[in-house]
């Protein structure tokens, strides 16, 4: 099974502040992942998640992405 059957990408676009990603658990709706984001970083990082979502199973998106999460 691929990681996008299990994980949802949210990108929120914000003026006058930082943009955000949220990684959902489809399941629960519950924030797997989160990240604060510059708007010219917004579109990199959603274009890498949505290709990782489309390609890896929930488990090794989870493992990788969890890395580079803001605390």
């Amino acid at each position: 099974m691929k990681a996008n059957r299990v994980y949802e990408l949210r990108v929120n676009r914000h003026r006058g502040g930082p943009d955000s990603i949220e990684v959902l658990d489809i399941a629960s709706m519950e924030i797997a992942l989160f990240w604060d984001l510059l708007p010219h970083q917004t579109r990199r990082m959603a274009r890498a998640l949505r290709a990782d979502l489309a390609q890896m199973d929930p488990a090794a998106f989870l493992a990788k992405w969890s890395r580079y999460q803001m605390e």
